[in-house]
């Protein structure tokens, strides 16, 4: 049973009523603090770091890979026919020009060689006769104590007596020649491979010369390289914008370094340019030559070219700004809304850890070099200044 509220204590009264109170004053707080989570605040705008292109002289370069080839590079076969009687080397000595290699029996050669002799001296001796014989005729005929005929005789014996002694002559030295070949020199200086002989063994018996061994030269050597036809023009335009022919290329300086060299440690020049760009692979040929001394370089070297060029004003980006995607290479540039643009760009050579760009940037474009990873096409960054060789 409830009581009536004038039976009630006076502070029971009010008890009801102040509950409701801080019923409805809990709902309005718990209202209102929903409210407060429903509305959206809007992320500030991502921060990026910029800095314009460093724009300063470069001295560009064409770069290439090549492989080195020897200069001179001969198979030292046997001439003649014989058994080998000495070998004059170790395998892979370097000769100077001149030194004997092989010796291939030399005996029957040299008596042939003496046997020409004495044929050169038989027929010295008829001419001599036969000279004789027509002088004496011809001092008979004014006389007519001879007949013509008999001087016509003396003379063709003279002129055949010449003829035999030139052909002696000619056997000597052909007989000197083939006893040359006996004794197998080095053509040039250079190194000698391992022999491909034993001594006792008989060469020159076949069909084809047999092979002793090879000699290679490594000082100077060559290096090979090609030219797509793309760089052949550009080449081509920068020498003209220079005042400068293509004949000026010859003796232009070259650089290479091999696979596990830092840099380009080789310097040497052009030495040659092919006069046509092969059709078939749209490449010209070029070659270069180094000094060797040292033969660090070996023929059948992989190799990176380098040829310097003129100094020319270029942009440059730090490399870690520029991306690449299926449309190429790019970077990304802060506009003056401070929006995030993608901006296709042909990067060039490298300069420390800067890199040259062709085309693409102007001078006073903002370039995304820090918080790349922030930095979304089309939306708005806080872009706050720095250099470009403090890019992150």
């Amino acid at each position: 049973m409830i009581a009536h509220p004038r039976l009630l204590p006076r502070w029971q009264w009010r008890r009801p009523a102040v509950a409701a109170t801080l019923a409805a004053l809990t709902a309005c707080g718990l209202l209102a603090a929903c409210g407060r989570a429903n509305q959206y605040a809007a992320p500030p705008p991502a921060k990026v770091t910029v800095a314009t292109p460093v724009a300063r002289d470069v001295t560009g370069y064409f770069e290439a890979t090549g492989n080195t080839a020897a200069v001179n590079s001969v198979d030292l076969v046997a001439r003649v026919q014989g058994f080998v009687q000495a070998i004059g080397y170790k395998d892979g000595d370097f000769v100077k020009k001149g030194t004997s290699l092989f010796t291939i029996e030399p005996e029957p050669y040299r008596l042939k060689v003496d046997a020409a002799k004495a044929s050169v001296n038989s027929a010295q001796a008829s001419l001599a006769q036969a000279e004789a014989d027509l002088k004496r005729q011809a001092e008979l005929v004014p006389k007519q104590s001879t007949a013509l005929s008999a001087y016509d005789q003396a003379l063709a014996q003279r002129d055949t007596a010449r003829a035999n002694l030139q052909s002696a002559q000619s056997n000597e030295q052909q007989a000197e020649i083939t006893y040359g070949y006996t004794d197998v020199t080095a053509p040039f200086d250079g190194v000698v491979s391992a022999r491909q002989v034993s001594i006792g063994e008989l060469v020159g018996a076949g069909t084809s010369p047999t092979v002793l061994s090879t000699i290679v030269q490594l000082d100077p050597i060559w290096v090979n390289f090609n030219v797509s036809e793309t760089d052949v023009l550009r080449v081509r335009a920068q020498l003209e914008k220079e005042g400068r022919t293509t004949a000026d290329i010859i003796g232009m300086p070259v650089e290479v370094g091999t696979q596990t060299e830092t840099g380009y440690p080789h310097s040497g020049k052009m030495d040659y340019v092919a006069p046509t760009v092969d059709p078939t692979t749209g490449t010209l040929t070029a070659r270069a030559v180094f000094s060797n001394a040292d033969r660090a370089l070996l023929p059948g070297y992989f190799v990176r070219v380098r040829i310097p060029l003129h100094p020319r004003q270029a942009l440059l980006v730090p490399d870690i700004a520029i991306g690449t995607s299926q449309a190429g290479r790019y970077v990304l540039v802060v506009n003056k809304d401070n929006i995030v643009e993608q901006r296709k760009v042909e990067p060039g050579q490298a300069v420390g850890e800067l890199r040259v760009i062709e085309s693409g940037l102007n001078k006073d474009d903002r370039v995304v070099i820090g918080g790349i990873m922030r930095a979304i096409p089309g939306q708005k960054v806080d872009a706050q200044p720095g250099g470009a060789t403090a890019a992150r």
